[in-house]
């Protein structure tokens, strides 16, 4: 499913008139999960999920068929942990 279609599943699932107000909804929640993870703070929605920014670590390898070796550097990830009403739902799926 890509962002249009997401939109428009919004708005037939939600009270949404038109599909712009839809697409504003979904921008809007967007703008807002990608600016708290920049601040490194964490999202938690009861039954749903949590969005939080960890840290991963550097790691050290080699690009294989070389000698060459690479290092990259510790730096923080978005991360997203289902919550037990959404890993529920989706495992009755079939």
């Amino acid at each position: 499913m890509n962002k249009a279609e997401f939109i428009e599943l919004v708005r037939e699932v939600s009270d949404f008139s038109t599909k712009k107000e839809a697409e504003m909804a979904v921008n809007g929640f967007v703008a807002a999960v990608e600016k708290a993870l920049s601040k490194k703070q964490t999202i938690e929605l009861v039954g749903f999920g949590k969005f939080e920014a960890v840290m991963q670590k550097g790691k050290e390898g080699k690009v294989p068929g070389s000698n060459k070796t690479y290092k990259t550097k510790d730096k923080y990830v978005p991360k997203f942990k289902p919550g037990k009403g959404l890993k529920d739902l989706v495992a009755k799926a079939k």
